[in-house]
């Protein structure tokens, strides 16, 4: 590699990096800066389902939080709902809903838990 090519590469990663972090940047301030009130579910009084984090999957305290407001977890791949057990909250695809919600929504629930 000469010493030009060795320049250019470290610039491209330079820019894509720079890319990335502003994208990022963007992307928290957006979320940051809403001031939007809480939702609530129909009763008006529990808050709706618990926030999932940067990757999709919710942490360990929104599935405990879920777990015990009584919330099942939705494979919404696998139209499968899970009231405990392995795959509560670990699925790639999910969320968290009342088992009724599940039900009408079609959900059927898992044969082994």
């Amino acid at each position: 590699m000469n010493r030009f090519t060795g320049r250019l590469t470290c610039w491209i990663t330079y820019f894509c990096l720079l890319g990335y972090c502003a994208n990022a940047a963007s992307a928290t301030q957006a979320t940051a800066g809403s001031n939007a009130p809480a939702t609530t579910t129909g009763s008006g009084s529990a808050p709706a389902a618990p926030a999932k984090t940067a990757s999709g999957k919710p942490s360990s305290s929104d599935i405990a939080a879920a777990k015990a407001s009584g919330k099942v977890w939705v494979n919404t791949e696998s139209g499968v709902y899970h009231k405990s057990g392995r795959w509560y909250g670990k699925t790639k695809q999910g969320k968290f809903m009342t088992e009724a919600e599940a039900k009408s929504a079609g959900y059927k629930a898992a044969a082994k838990e």
